[in-house]
Order: C-alpha cells, then structure tokens, then sequence
C-alpha cells in the first residue's frame, strides 16, 4: 500500500525555505553517512534541535541550521546542544561564510540536493543515562511520526 506525503506536516512553518533546503540535502549526506534523522525534536531541555541523527552504534549528532549570518547572529543557543548529543555540527549554504561558525563544532555545507561535510565535529560522549533518554526521545517522534503519516487524523498529535 503507498502512503501519499503530504510534505506540508513535514515541518511546522517556522523555517525558512532556505533552510529546508540545507536541511533536506544534509538529510541526503547524513544518510549516505549512515545515520538516520528526525527533524525539530524537541529536548529535555526546552530546546528544539533542527536535526538529530542517529547512527548504528547509537553515536547521536545534532545539526543546527543556520541560512544566513543573520540567523547565526540572533540564535547563540547552540552551546546548550552539547548537553544532547555526542557530536554538534551546523549546516549552512555554500555563500554563508564558514569562518563565523565555531571551530568546536563541525560544518556542513548544503543545498536542496545534497551536501557536504566540511570540518568534523570533535566528540564529546554522552552520559549513558542521557543517551537512553535521547535514543528513546528519537525512536518515540519517529515512531510517532510514522503513525501520523499512516493514520493523519488519528491521535497521534501535530508534533512535526
């Protein structure tokens, strides 16, 4: 049975169609990287990360996307990702200059096809307590979202 997308429940309006672009193609190198994602989960913290990925040992990067200097310039909330994930990285557009974006975290450069992986991100290994709880926060708003992709007007919430 096919299952029509409807890309609109995909997001929740707040990012730009920059932005989805840079998202949408680092969703395609994280994939051919070997990681899964999920979009705008939300975190124990109160924060919303752009894209979380998960790879098959469990290792969990955050993705914070920023489309212009300007975006980088108004939201200095990336330092409180750390708290969530084993790697940070941000993902931009090819004509925002790489040297405002912070050397402790890794950079990727994308647009709606694809993208690539500047500067790794240096490692900092989750608490295992904190890993349980991001690996259950990932594998429940996926879960999640796959229900509402089947079922849309079932009871599964409008968290996208």
């Amino acid at each position: 049975m096919l299952v029509k997308l409807d890309e609109s429940r995909l997001h929740d309006g707040r990012q730009s169609a920059r932005a989805l672009a840079i998202a949408r193609g680092t969703q395609r190198l994280l994939t051919a990287l070997g990681r899964t994602c999920v979009t705008e989960l939300p975190l124990p913290s109160g924060r919303r990360a752009d894209l979380v990925a998960l790879a098959d040992d469990g290792e969990i990067w955050i993705i914070e996307i920023k489309s212009s200097i300007a975006d980088f310039c108004a939201d200095q909330k990336w330092p409180d990702y750390r708290a969530h994930c084993d790697r940070l990285l941000f993902a931009t557009a090819l004509d925002v200059p790489q040297e405002i974006f912070p050397g402790e975290a890794g950079l990727i450069v994308a647009d709606e096809f694809g993208a690539e992986l500047l500067r790794d991100a240096p490692a900092h290994r989750l608490h295992a307590a904190t890993r349980r709880s991001m690996l259950l926060l990932f594998a429940r708003a996926a879960a999640r979202r796959l229900q509402a992709l089947g079922d849309p007007n079932g009871p599964y919430g409008t968290e996208f």
